[in-house]
């Protein structure tokens, strides 16, 4: 017989996933839904139809921008990652004057806002010639204090004996990064990975600032771009619903696909 405790916790997390999910689903309701019925807080559909769709794809390249969006998060998430490992591991592995300064400021930097330095990435990148490019999307954020900080601790948990005895055996500093500590870090990894990707996935206020060119943009200023003043009416709200729900598609897709391992990797990575 369950426990009293239980009923209450599946009950609570019941009320939980009803409270996360509704918003989808109303989303996706929405989509469907013809200008007569966009006001109507009813989740039943009196005349479905797909026309939202049908001008949300032809007001805006969706296709091309979430390609964009999918490169600018993967690229974003394996970048960081790459920068981190090699920060994480300089100052796990050698102890020198300043680490203890260096991993302060690190520390602090994560609390500075992402608004005290969008003017000077601004200016650098216009001096570049990137405005209006994926890569001047990219460029500045191919390092991740979070990403350096969560690594450390995984890095800094690692027994140190396993490293010492690499050391003994001849292995290079390479061979005992990339052969003994990332391979038992993996599910860690993962999980950062997964965290990077939803970020850059989510980007918005850099990529609004440093790109104008929706064929280079990614997907969230094409739904922002439903809502300017210029063009909206009433029934931009179930286009922005339908071009929403498509933007949500390749995220929905790589979770189904890859569930059992993104559980996983959150378990084995919350595990020390």
């Amino acid at each position: 017989m369950p426990q009293r405790t239980d009923i209450f916790k599946h009950t609570l997390l019941i009320i939980l996933c009803i409270f996360s999910v509704f918003p989808v689903l109303w989303m996706l309701v929405s989509s469907f839904k013809p200008l007569s019925e966009i006001f109507n807080s009813s989740l039943i559909i009196k005349n479905p139809t797909f026309d939202n769709y049908v001008r949300a794809l032809e007001s805006l390249p969706i296709l091309k921008m979430i390609i964009n969006t999918f490169i600018i998060a993967f690229s974003e998430a394996v970048l960081q990652l790459f920068t981190a490992i090699l920060a994480s591991y300089a100052l796990t592995r050698w102890h020198f004057k300043g680490s203890g300064i260096i991993m302060a400021i690190l520390s602090l930097t994560w609390l500075i806002p992402i608004q005290a330095i969008m003017i000077p990435n601004y200016v650098t990148i216009s001096s570049m010639g990137l405005r209006n490019t994926i890569l001047g999307v990219i460029l500045p954020n191919i390092v991740s204090v979070f990403a350096i900080l969560s690594i450390y601790t995984s890095f800094k948990s690692f027994p140190r004996v396993l490293v010492e005895a690499a050391v003994m055996d001849g292995l290079s500093e390479k061979s005992i990064l990339f052969r003994i500590i990332l391979p038992n870090i993996k599910a860690s990894l993962i999980s950062i990975g997964i965290l990077l990707f939803i970020s850059g996935w989510n980007e918005y206020i850099w990529a609004m600032m440093v790109n104008s060119n929706l064929d280079q943009a990614p997907i969230q200023i094409g739904l922002q771009s439903f809502m300017n003043i210029e063009t909206y009416d009433d029934n931009s709200w179930g286009i922005l619903m339908a071009a929403s729900t498509l933007s949500c598609l390749p995220i929905l897709a790589i979770y189904l696909v890859m569930q059992k391992q993104i559980i996983n990797s959150f378990v084995k990575g919350g595990i020390k």
